[in-house]
């Protein structure tokens, strides 16, 4: 397993960690994700054989939430 966190711009509300982290929860070879509402970061643990970590970012991206970095 792997592990990555995503600096996202300032999150505004519940519903944002929700949306962010169902999404991510339900794809296939992430182990867990869980947002950090406070520093909005998204800590994510993921099997890198099955997902990478360009393709969660496309996933968050595309739910309206820019990436600004990862590590």
């Amino acid at each position: 397993m792997t592990t990555i966190k995503f600096q996202l711009e300032t999150l505004s509300c519940p519903s944002c960690i929700k949306k962010i982290e169902n999404t991510l929860n339900k794809q296939v070879g992430v182990q867990e994700a869980k947002v950090l509402f406070n520093s909005s970061k998204v800590k994510t643990e993921y099997d890198e054989t099955i997902v990478t970590a360009d393709q969660l970012e496309k996933l968050i991206t595309k739910l309206g939430y820019p990436v600004l970095s990862k590590k």
